[in-house]
């Protein structure tokens, strides 16, 4: 499954880099918040559910090479952090569900 048609099944919202959807490959999902942590384990290839909108997040997403970040409960993406997924190609979308909900969902679908 790629992030496009996870978004379309989701009903998630783009905030970036939506052209980049198409052609990345989902094959799991990874919550956390704790960026050092999400570093070390998630895996190449996950979702990865966060709070977490800033720049630094982005920098874990590309050295995890992460298929798309998913800011849950509507969390804010910064300016510096949008900026910066644009350049490097990191798909970002947002939802209004929490990460234990948006989770269930996508356990049912990939």
């Amino acid at each position: 499954m790629t992030v496009y048609e996870l978004q379309k099944e989701l009903n998630l919202t783009y905030l970036c880099n939506e052209e980049e959807a198409q052609t990345k490959e989902i094959d799991g999902c990874y919550c956390g918040d704790l960026l050092s942590w999400v570093m070390s384990r998630a895996e190449p290839g996950n979702i990865w559910l966060t709070v977490m909108g800033n720049v630094n997040s982005i920098g874990v997403a590309v050295l995890a090479d992460i298929s798309c970040i998913v800011l849950t409960e509507n969390a804010a993406l910064d300016y510096d952090a949008k900026q910066r997924a644009e350049q490097q190609g990191v798909v970002i979308l947002t939802t209004e569900k929490n990460a234990y909900q948006l989770a269930a969902e996508i356990s049912k679908i990939i």
